[in-house]
């Protein structure tokens, strides 16, 4: 026997807009997520930047934390040009598409 629960929920998910509020939802967070990331990339950025001026000025004792912070840095911003250019890339792919 059918759940009649089940099917309400199956047709308010196949509502008219249903389609395009998870679609709307699912670009906003992913715009989110990518500006969250590229936030990260900058805050690795900075601190990097700050622990190598500490560092020179001799605030800073441990060379190694100073290493691993711009190795950290170094490896988010290479990452990120990596997913910006696969992003372009799969743009280009669509501008190729024939209709």
């Amino acid at each position: 026997m059918i759940n009649p629960l089940s099917i309400s929920a199956v047709t308010t998910q196949l509502a008219p807009g249903a389609a395009l509020k998870e679609q709307a939802t699912a670009k906003v967070d992913f715009s989110k997520q990518l500006t969250d990331a590229l936030r990260n990339v900058n805050e690795m950025q900075v601190k990097a930047d700050d622990m190598a001026t500490k560092l020179v000025l001799g605030e800073v004792d441990d060379l190694h934390q100073v290493t691993v912070a711009m190795e950290q840095a170094k490896l988010s911003l290479q990452l990120a040009v990596q997913v910006r250019n696969k992003i372009v890339e799969a743009y280009q792919e669509i501008a190729r598409m024939q209709v």
